[in-house]
């Protein structure tokens, strides 16, 4: 006879219908853990966003926010390493500044790790506005106002505030 892993045991149960099953599955530490490394093993996750996909699995929400809170003690989940890798994806997509606080506060991170990561990139905001106007548009400025406001408005989608705008031109 072989030996299948607990959280395989606990899944057949799960599977076989057993409401106390049901129950211990989703309120177990040790299979919210393991979940939540198996995310994490793919990318970096916010601690907000993790919850919720926990959440969405069946998880109970009390056992998974002291699952978390032990997974960011431990420093296998950081809200501030997930934000600096957001955002340098977001530079490198050429995204704005508007735009990443956007999606990150979406993301339940807080403002001030938000800011502190904006900062960590050091990016050029108007350099990267400019680039992304010649990328997609070329190296000629507009003549007329109604091209012009479409390049405008194309920026300003993509999160780049008034004055990266205006010196992208």
């Amino acid at each position: 006879m072989t030996m299948k892993p607990v959280h395989e045991d606990i899944r057949d149960l799960h599977d076989s219908g057993s409401e106390l099953a049901r129950d211990d599955t989703f309120a177990c530490p040790k299979e919210i853990r393991k979940k939540a490394m198996d995310f994490l093993a793919r990318r970096e996750y916010g601690q907000a966003e993790l919850a919720k996909k926990l959440a969405n699995k069946g998880y109970k929400h009390s056992v998974v926010e002291d699952e978390l809170q032990r997974l960011a003690d431990e420093g296998l989940q950081s809200d501030t390493r997930f934000a600096e890798s957001f955002v340098q994806s977001r530079i490198n997509q050429g995204k704005g500044p508007v735009r990443i606080r956007a999606d990150l506060g979406q993301r339940g991170i807080r403002e001030g790790i938000t800011e502190g990561a904006l900062e960590e990139a050091a990016c050029d905001w108007y350099e990267l506005a400019r680039e992304e106007r010649v990328k997609k548009f070329g190296a000629a400025v507009p003549e007329d106002f109604k091209e012009k406001a479409r390049q405008m408005r194309f920026l300003q989608y993509r999160g780049f505030e008034q004055d990266h705008i205006q010196s992208a031109f």
